[in-house]
C-alpha cells in the first residue's frame, strides 16, 4: 500500500472528489455525495446504468483513495452461493485424511462394531469442519477481513435471484452464517458497492438495503476531461472533438453503444498515429476500437463522413439536389390596354425563357402584336386544329384567359 494514500473518511463531498480526482477518476457532485453517504453511514451503494460508463472503475478509485483492499465478486448466470461465500476444501480435507489414518485407527481399534466406529470419527467432525478447511469467499472475506476493504459486488444483474438472498444477510447485518461453524460479524465494515447494467429488475428487497444511484454516460465537458485527464496523448481540440463523434454515435440504433473507456482507448490509438485531425477514412480505419459488432461498425461506416462533416449532407443537396434538369421558363405578355395577358410556358429541363417558346420575333413590333392577338376572329377555322391536333374551335367568341391560352398553343404548333 502506498504511504501517501489517505486512510481518513472523507471530510465532505468536495473532499470526495478531490481524492477521487487524485486516482484519475472525475466525478459530479451527485455521484460524490452517494460516495459520501456510503463512507458516513455505511450503507452500500447500488449503481446501475449502461455498461462502461465509470462503475467498476469507482469501486476501484474509491479502494485506491481510501487505502482499502479491494475484493471483487464477479456475478454471473448460474452461480451459487459456494462461489459466493465459502466452500470447504475438500482436496485439504482428504489429505489430512490419508495423514491422519494411523491416528484415526487408533481411534476406533477397540471400537466394538461399526456404529461405534462411526460414532467415534463423528465426534472428531469439528476438526475437519473448521477455519483451517474454510475457503473464503469475497463476502465472507470481507467479512472476515481485519483490515478495511473495499468489497465490489460486479454486474449483480447477471446472477440469479437466488444469489440475491443470499447477499440480503450480509448487506443488511454486515454478517456470514456457517452452518457448520457459526455466524462470522464484520469487525471492520466494509464498504460496498454493487453494479448493474439494468438487465433485469433487482428484487426490491435488495433495492431497499442500498443507496441507489443511476450512472449514465456524463455530459461533452465532463467526459473529455475524462478523455484528457487519462493523459492519452491526443492533441485536446482533437480529443474535443472525437469526444463529439462519439456521442454521435451512441445516438445510432447500436447493440452496444461505445462506452467512456473506450473513447479513451480510441483516443490513444489516434494519438499512437500520430493524427493531428480527424477525418473519415481514419475513423473508418480504427472504428473497430469502439465497437464490436458487425452490424454497428456498418452502421457507424455509413455515418462517419456525414458526422466528421456535418455540412456534407448540405453541399451535396445543393450540389445535386436541385440539379435535375427542372428549368422554369415564364414568358410574360403584359397587354396593359385590354388587361394582362400571361403566358406561362414551363421546360423542364431545357431551361429556355418564355420569349423563346413563344416563338416571339425581336424584329416584330410588341404593341402591335399585342393589339392583333385580343382582335376576334384573327384566325382561320382550321387554326386550332393544325397539325392534327385534333383540338376544335371554340364558339364563343368571348376573351379571356383560355381563349388566349389556345392561342399560344397554336403558334407553337405553326
Amino acid at each position: 500500500m502506498s504511504e501517501n494514500v489517505s486512510t481518513a473518511e472523507f471530510a465532505s463531498v468536495e473532499d470526495v472528489v478531490e481524492r477521487l480526482a487524485e486516482q484519475g477518476y472525475i466525478a459530479d457532485r451527485r455521484l460524490a455525495t452517494a460516495v459520501f453517504l456510503l463512507a458516513r453511514l455505511n450503507r452500500p451503494v447500488l449503481l446501475e446504468g449502461p455498461a462502461g460508463v465509470g462503475k467498476t472503475e469507482l469501486a476501484k478509485a474509491l479502494a485506491k483513495a481510501t487505502g482499502r483492499r479491494l475484493l471483487r465478486l464477479q456475478c454471473y448466470e448460474g452461480q451459487d452461493e459456494s462461489k459466493a461465500l465459502y466452500e470447504w476444501d475438500y482436496g485439504k480435507q482428504l489429505l489430512y485424511t490419508q495423514l491422519l489414518r494411523d491416528k484415526i485407527g487408533e481411534i476406533i481399534a477397540d471400537a466394538p462394531d461399526l456404529a461405534t466406529a462411526v460414532e467415534r470419527i463423528g465426534a472428531q467432525d469439528s476438526v475437519f469442519f473448521s477455519d483451517r478447511f474454510l475457503a473464503p469467499r469475497p463476502l465472507l472475506e470481507a467479512i472476515r477481513s481485519e483490515e478495511p476493504v473495499l468489497l465490489l459486488i460486479d454486474e449483480v444483474d447477471r446472477a440469479d435471484e437466488a444469489l440475491e438472498a443470499v447477499l440480503l444477510e450480509c448487506l443488511a447485518e454486515q454478517q456470514v452464517s456457517v452452518p457448520e461453524i457459526g455466524t462470522y460479524t464484520a469487525k471492520t465494515p466494509p464498504y460496498v458497492i454493487l453494479t448493474s447494467n439494468n438487465t433485469r429488475d433487482l428484487s426490491a428487497a435488495l433495492k431497499r438495503r442500498c443507496l441507489y444511484l443511476f450512472l449514465d454516460y456524463p455530459d461533452a465537458e465532463r467526459e473529455l476531461e475524462i478523455v484528457m485527464g487519462k493523459r492519452t496523448g491526443l492533441a485536446e481540440a482533437t480529443a474535443r472533438e472525437l469526444v463529439r463523434i462519439v456521442r454521435e454515435l451512441r445516438g445510432l440504433r447500436l447493440r452496444k453503444h461505445p462506452s467512456i473507456s473506450e473513447t479513451v482507448d480510441w483516443a490513444r490509438t489516434l494519438a499512437v498515429l500520430g493524427v493531428q485531425e480527424l477525418s473519415a477514412e481514419v475513423l473508418a480505419d480504427t472504428v473497430n476500437v469502439v465497437l464490436k459488432y458487425e452490424r454497428d461498425i456498418g452502421l457507424a461506416l455509413e455515418a462517419l463522413p456525414r458526422l466528421v462533416d456535418p455540412n456534407r449532407n448540405v453541399l451535396e443537396e445543393a450540389a445535386h439536389g436541385h440539379g435535375h434538369g427542372h428549368g422554369h421558363g415564364h414568358g410574360h405578355g403584359h397587354g396593359h390596354g385590354h388587361g394582362h395577358d400571361h403566358d406561362h410556358a414551363h421546360d423542364h429541363g431545357g431551361g429556355h425563357h418564355g420569349a423563346d417558346v413563344l416563338d416571339v420575333d425581336d424584329d416584330v413590333d410588341g404593341a402591335a402584336v399585342r393589339e392583333a392577338k385580343d382582335r376576334p376572329g384573327r384566325h382561320g377555322e382550321n387554326y386550332y386544329g393544325g397539325r392534327g391536333q385534333g383540338i376544335k374551335p371554340r364558339t364563343d367568341a368571348g376573351g379571356g384567359q383560355a381563349r388566349r391560352a389556345f392561342a399560344a398553343i397554336g403558334r407553337r404548333n405553326r
